[in-house]
């Protein structure tokens, strides 16, 4: 897919240009990162204080909200021209670890939306020889959500990690739970430390997998929304290495080409 296809189909899709996630949202969590809620610090802690008007800067600079702090209802708006260019620097991580055949964690609290696109990922990963990190598959973590602390078990489908609710079984993404917590990033970084393996070169993912992995120093990747503004501090603080603005709640099968594209960009398919 070229570049100008993607650009089309990206506004189509409603991954960028006017989104679904609205202006109330942003700045509800614009207003609890500020307040040091780590709901929406997603497992980063920022080197400075950030203000709500420093965040509204900043995401109107990495995303291309409108930066009017009088605008505070309505859908907001992401550039295209802003994720293709941070989709080719997305790409450029994967070539360059694809190169070295590195080793790669892949993880998300958004398994009903974005695992195919991780799964693409690394299974192509794999297959030039990468190492496709899995530890410390099955093991409980707690999860902290709105309705209370939830237990889940961490697990792996076509190498990318996830949470699975309670007792759910099968490979299904639909068996995964939303999550923003770092703590499963943290408890697969605890399995390969205790088991003596390597550890990731890069990680791939979104919410607390992206930021807790940035916060404790490895290379990370991956998609944010204009709601997530803890995913662009970091990358601004130089602890992410690229966050990719776009709608990460559409339909799942609007990732595919984007999976297409950066493979391609990457070097990574024919």
């Amino acid at each position: 897919m070229s570049r100008r296809a993607l650009r089309a189909h990206l506004v189509a899709a409603g991954l960028a240009g006017t989104v679904a996630t609205s202006r109330e949202s942003s700045l509800r969590r614009y207003r609890l990162f500020a307040a040091g809620d780590p709901r929406a610090r997603l497992g980063l802690v920022p080197e400075r204080d950030w203000t709500e008007r420093d965040l509204l800067a900043l995401i109107a600079e990495r995303c291309g909200v409108p930066a009017d702090p009088g605008r505070v209802s309505g859908p907001e708006t992401i550039d295209p021209e802003r994720t293709l260019d941070a989709l080719d620097a997305f790409a450029g991580e994967l070539a360059a670890v694809a190169a070295r055949r590195g080793a790669v964690l892949l993880g998300t609290g958004h398994p009903h939306r974005l695992l195919g696109f991780y799964g693409g990922i690394a299974d192509t990963l794999s297959a030039v020889g990468c190492l496709v990190l899995t530890p410390a598959q099955g093991r409980s973590v707690d999860i902290t959500t709105r309705f209370g602390v939830r237990q889940g078990t961490l697990a792996y489908v076509r190498g990318v990690a996830l949470v699975r609710e309670g007792g759910a079984r099968g490979p299904v993404a639909g068996t995964g739970a939303h999550t923003h917590s770092p703590l499963p990033l943290r408890l697969a970084l605890e399995g390969l430390a205790a088991a003596g393996g390597p550890l990731p070169d890069l990680v791939v993912g979104d919410h607390g997998w992206v930021c807790g992995a940035g916060q404790l120093g490895f290379p990370a990747i991956g998609p944010a929304d204009a709601d997530d503004p803890a995913v662009f501090v970091g990358e601004a603080e130089g602890r992410i290495a690229v966050a990719v603005p776009l709608d990460d709640a559409v339909r799942s099968v609007h990732y595919r080409p984007l999976m297409r594209y950066v493979l391609k960009r990457a070097c990574l398919s024919g």
